[in-house]
């Protein structure tokens, strides 16, 4: 790696480390202040009955709302009311001041749901029976998208009872024994990097690709909006390892620190959607090798967590920082990569889920689609297949256009957003 990819990646983790100072030590600051936000959920008498028709239910997500839901004098402490963006904006409109109002009445009570509220719980939970025992219980849409992946990802509803400084999980942990590569990259350049050459032998169609990633929170309900701060760590590596006659190399590894935040919003979206979270986070990623194969960028985005029903969606926006210079590794990254990317996520009647990634750069007309589809295993595994067409599958490549499929095992039973 060049003196210059290690100084920006020691200025990148120096960033890192000061603002996860910063906000630790605003969250401390402020522990007394983030508890008036905190707030109780009221839950109604049961008996061993309204047990049983709980049990009775096939979709996860909609058996724990229903058990949650008649939980005899429970109360959670760790509730959270998310950010009122309408009436927030309100109020900077109205007292020209920013003034944060959050959206703390999470009362759940029996009522007669509205033509809207029964629609949106038809979109939650498409099972019929499921639905009529959701009715007779009173578990409204609002309770079942308490459990929606984006809500547990990001602990939108409530904080994990673990509290802060646990591993927990962020992007899929798969290994994909088999990794196909219809059009490798034999010729290795970027425009300040002369070309590495590689023949057919050293670099072949199959090999095995692997991901971990994880994340911590580092800080919860900061800047009296409830927001939490992250720090998160992916790893992504492709193995040659049917390549005997080349000793099983590794052909590319990517490392992407990053730290964020997510602030829990409440925002109503054309097509009965919801705007559930708005964050920004700092972004580092490189390949670790040295010079002429060094790639490496950074990144500022902000992003949002939108939900349709079943379907989630996260857009991202973000900024290169020193893009165009003639000392990058990768000046051009920008042209393929582009400047923003779209994740989605659909759970699927039978608990395996379908989603994927969309890049794209109308300026360059270049761009990348990625789709997964999961099916549960035993023991909380999945079985993952997984497609991509375009630039960028890896930072090494991220100006050749390779067509790739894959399959291989999900260790997490996570939905994989």
């Amino acid at each position: 790696m060049s003196q210059l990819t290690l100084y920006r990646t020691s200025l990148s983790l120096a960033i890192l480390a000061t603002l996860t100072v910063t906000a630790t030590a605003h969250a401390k600051s402020s522990t007394k202040a983030s508890t008036k936000t905190l707030i109780k959920t009221t839950v109604i008498p049961v008996d061993q009955q309204t047990l049983l028709t709980c049990s009775k239910i096939t979709d996860n997500i909609a058996r724990l709302a229903c058990f949650d839901k008649i939980s005899v004098g429970k109360i959670e402490p760790e509730a959270k009311a998310p950010l009122d963006i309408a009436k927030t904006l309100k109020v900077i409109i109205k007292e020209g001041k920013a003034v944060p109002v959050l959206a703390v009445n999470q009362t759940t009570t029996v009522t007669n749901p509205t033509k809207n509220e029964q629609k949106k719980l038809d979109d939650l939970v498409p099972n019929a029976s499921d639905k009529e025992i959701l009715k007779q219980v009173g578990v409204t849409a609002t309770d079942v998208e308490k459990y929606t992946p984006l809500s547990v990802l990001y602990d939108l509803d409530k904080n994990d009872p673990k509290g802060i400084l646990t591993i927990r999980p962020h992007l899929p942990m798969y290994v994909m024994p088999l990794w196909y590569n219809a059009t490798p990259n034999y010729d290795i350049h970027s425009p300040t990097r002369q070309a590495e050459p590689f023949t057919k032998d050293s670099l072949q169609h199959l090999d095995s690709k692997l991901q971990i990633s994880m994340k911590t929170k580092l800080a919860q309900d900061v800047f009296d909006t409830n927001a939490d701060v992250w720090l998160g760590y992916t790893q992504q590596s492709y193995w040659q390892v049917y390549n005997g006659k080349y000793s099983r190399p590794f052909r590319s590894s990517d490392y992407q620190p990053e730290i964020f935040l997510t602030q829990p919003v409440k925002g109503n979206l054309p097509g009965n959607g919801s705007l559930r979270l708005l964050g920004a986070g700092l972004v580092h990623e490189s390949n670790g090798q040295s010079d002429p194969l060094s790639r490496s960028w950074n990144r500022i985005y902000a992003m949002a967590g939108t939900e349709w029903g079943k379907l989630t969606v996260i857009p991202r926006l973000w900024l290169i920082a020193n893009e165009n210079s003639k000392d990058s590794d990768n000046p051009d990254i920008g042209d393929y990569m582009g400047y923003g990317d779209v994740r989605w996520l659909y759970p699927l009647n039978d608990q395996s889920t379908v989603g994927g990634v969309i890049r794209y750069n109308p300026s360059s007309n270049k761009g990348a689609i990625q789709l997964d589809y999961a099916y549960p295993l035993t023991g909380g595994m999945k079985a993952i297949l997984q497609l991509f067409h375009g630039y960028g599958e890896n930072i090494q490549d991220y100006n050749h256009k390779s067509t790739n499929i894959g399959i291989g095992i999900m260790f997490n039973d996570f939905k994989g957003l």
